[in-house]
């Protein structure tokens, strides 16, 4: 069956489109994969909630942890309550605990289901900010909270010392502090300012190379403490760079959504493994994760020219979804989900859904169709026209 519709284009005009229309490759069925890979998941907000959307939270508990178990059947990790989840768009620190707990609970009855749980410092407000101290007792809430459920740690940055830093040191007793206190290793967290303006000149320097140097000296004073660092910088040559000064063992997660599958594939450099390749903590894989898991199936095989070939053209959805202003990329992730089905509608926390325009959605349309992401096609179309008779367009 022909399936077409009418899409608006960048221009402002209307333009016919039909599908290509093909499902997602399946993940090989049993395999192990060679990378540690964490999907950023989204939270499924509750459009029946008798609420104010831009000053309160409230989620669809059912939908969001069934989301969960679907990226936990295709093989990939949650990490939890982070950017994606809306952390600081919307999603408060005393509900981001909760969906820890529910996560953690939920997967008890998921075997080898892997979750990791953002540990920041959102319940303190810049304006309470005065010093380090504050901020570290902001962090050491949450870390205990989090531990208590049983629950391993993504100690997430912070806009809080952003703030109040005056310098690399006073970034060195911070995570001196916290990580001196974790009952296990951590993933440490560097969202470049793309991502969150408040954390521009992060480590303690503008300049990202002696901001680098900050946070490898920090990762080198407690290596025992540290599984691995998550990088959302958008440029592959620094954390190839970084990567390979990590030390033996700690790994290097990309949260690179422009160039995840060269990151993934890796370069083989060096005789220490994690210096030669990059683990995976991407938002982009909640959008993505069957071929995301179908793709790393194929490169545990062995299989590097099927992986390229799977992951290779969902990278242009990737880069649509997460153009500037980059922090408005959740809004195309809860698209691809509510056009795949795992949720009934598009709305979000915080009234975010409204912060991408028609022409990005029909593009993003557009390439999750070229990148064979539409699930189910005509249930895909169907909702599409749904939402341009909502802007006035007759499909």
């Amino acid at each position: 069956m022909t399936l077409s519709l009418t899409l608006p284009t960048p221009t402002g005009t209307l333009a016919p489109y039909t599908l290509r229309g093909t499902a997602p490759v399946k993940p090989p069925p049993g395999v192990k994969f060679t990378r540690i890979a964490y999907s950023a998941a989204h939270v499924v907000a509750d459009p029946l909630a008798a609420i104010d959307p831009w000053l309160q939270c409230a989620i669809d508990w059912d939908g969001t942890l069934a989301y969960r178990r679907h990226l936990w059947s295709l093989g990939l990790g949650v990490a939890e309550a982070m950017d994606t989840a809306q952390r600081g768009m919307g999603l408060d620190w005393p509900t981001s605990l909760t969906l820890i707990r529910r996560t953690l609970d939920a997967a008890k009855d998921v075997p080898g289901a892997l979750v990791a749980s953002g540990c920041g410092t959102d319940q303190l407000s810049l304006i309470d900010a005065k010093g380090v101290d504050d901020v570290i007792r902001a962090y050491e809430v949450q870390m205990e909270a989090i531990e208590a459920l049983g629950g391993r740690l993504i100690v997430m940055a912070s806009r809080a010392l952003a703030h109040v830093a005056r310098g690399p040191a006073d970034y060195e007793r911070v995570y001196d502090r916290i990580l001196s206190q974790a009952r296990q290793p951590v993933v440490l967290h560097w969202l470049g300012d793309m991502f969150d303006p408040a954390l521009a000149g992060y480590w303690g320097a503008k300049n990202i190379d002696t901001a680098m140097d900050t946070a490898l000296g920090i990762i080198a004073a407690h290596a025992h403490k540290v599984d691995g660092i998550k990088i959302s910088l958008l440029d592959k040559d620094k954390e190839i760079a970084m990567r390979r000064r990590l030390p033996p063992g700690v790994r290097m997660y990309t949260g690179d959504d422009f160039n995840y599958a060269e990151l993934i594939a890796g370069d083989g450099f060096g005789s220490e493994p994690t210096h030669g390749k990059s683990d995976a903590l991407l938002g982009i894989f909640d959008a993505i994760a069957p071929a995301a898991s179908a793709a790393l199936g194929e490169l545990a095989q062995g299989d590097t020219g099927k992986f390229h070939a799977i992951l290779g053209p969902t990278v242009a959805l990737s880069r649509h979804i997460f153009a500037a202003p980059t922090r408005f990329y959740k809004t195309g992730v809860v698209f691809m989900a509510w056009l795949n089905g795992h949720q009934k509608h598009f709305t979000m926390v915080g009234g975010q859904h409204s912060t991408r325009s028609l022409q990005h959605l029909a593009e993003l349309f557009r390439l999750a169709d070229a990148a064979n992401l539409l699930e189910q096609p005509e249930r895909a179309v169907g909702r599409m026209k749904t939402l341009l008779a909502l802007h006035g367009v007759e499909a």
